[in-house]
């Protein structure tokens, strides 16, 4: 329990309650000096290390043995961002640098009085996980497993973390973020976040398709189209933006897609396209699910823009195996046709001789 003053710090006398701008606050009843119980800033630090959260088990009351974050006072002549720097290194042994201040919450304490809690999200940048002189014990917790936490003001600042993260978590756990997409899981559910992605190009489909056709026989990039069938370039593009649905979905085969592009290129190396033009051709078809996909809105919402973002990383990848593979399938067919004629020269020289 916070102890009540008796006495007067400067002269002694006896303190009292006198009111002053309408507050009644501890006076001296001597020298009439008021004294200002203003809140005590308390700092705590979130540290989010792959969805663990570092927490301390408290050594001393109040709440002994139970958890929290590191927290502790701040000290005179220090920034508040210091403070939470230097309770999270003299608490856990962490090094860190501030990211963002998280939230601010006023507590009332029966030890202290009352207290202002600011929390901060720190990203550490060092040391290693030990318990320091006013914790127990200091370990990560999966956010899952998060056990009851001493202060409110602690509880209520993780559920705010938590709830701001909790989009991007969604984003990452929906969609694979590999490395190698030869690592890509295939035929694996799609749960509603991928079911958006995909749902707002299989909607816009047709609109994708028409919006390509009709740039593919007008622009000078494609100038060899211009006279192609549009049956023929309809299939083409519908063809691929189905591809692209599986891919997002994880639920494409990458033996189909490499011999599809190998074919297209060769196909078209053989009907005597420029290699420029099919490239510019998928790349159009590139630009137009982009485009159909921020005209629905896709910017609107933190989660969309994720979803946006994401998107774009998807398609980028799928385009690049595209390109390299209709590039093979042209230059295949290109090698092969250049050495025919030399196959059939040497056939005839044989003859004559």
């Amino acid at each position: 329990m916070k102890k009540k003053r008796k006495f007067c710090i400067y002269c002694g006398g006896q303190i009292t309650k006198s009111r002053e701008d309408d507050v009644l606050r501890d006076c001296c009843s001597s020298c009439h000096c008021f004294f200002y119980d203003n809140p005590l800033p308390v700092v705590s630090a979130i540290v989010d290390e792959s969805r663990q959260i570092l927490l301390v088990k408290r050594d001393r009351a109040p709440f002994k043995g139970h958890w929290c974050l590191p927290t502790g006072f701040a000290e005179a002549g220090e920034s508040i961002e210091d403070a939470a720097l230097r309770e999270l290194m003299e608490e856990t042994g962490i090094k860190g640098r501030i990211s963002r201040l998280l939230d601010v919450d006023s507590y009332k304490s029966r030890f202290y009085g009352d207290l202002l809690f600011l929390t901060f999200v720190v990203d550490k940048t060092g040391g290693k996980v030990a318990a320091g002189d006013d914790s127990a014990q200091a370990k990560f917790f999966p956010i899952s497993e998060i056990p009851p936490l001493a202060f409110r003001s602690n509880r209520r600042a993780l559920e705010t973390y938590i709830k701001s993260k909790k989009d991007y978590w969604a984003i990452l756990d929906a969609i694979e973020n590999p490395d190698d997409i030869r690592n890509l899981p295939r035929h694996r559910a799609s749960n509603a976040l991928t079911r958006r992605l995909l749902n707002v190009i299989l909607k816009n489909k047709e609109k994708m398709i028409s919006q390509w056709i009709e740039e593919m026989t007008t622009s000078p990039s494609t100038a060899e189209y211009h006279g192609h069938e549009i049956t023929a370039l309809y299939t083409i593009c519908d063809k691929i933006i189905s591809q692209i649905t599986l891919w997002l979905g994880n639920a494409y085969n990458i033996d189909r897609i490499k011999n599809f592009y190998i074919k297209l290129g060769s196909e078209r190396n053989k009907a005597g396209a420029k290699i420029s033009g099919v490239l510019s051709a998928l790349s159009l078809i590139r630009k137009h699910i982009w485009d159909v996909a921020l005209a629905q809105g896709a910017l609107q919402k933190n989660l969309d823009l994720y979803m946006t973002f994401e998107l774009q990383r998807r398609m980028t990848i799928f385009f690049d195996l595209a390109t390299f593979y209709i590039t093979k399938g042209y230059e295949e067919r290109e090698a092969a046709r250049n050495a025919f004629p030399s196959e059939k020269r040497r056939r005839k020289s044989s003859l004559q001789g």
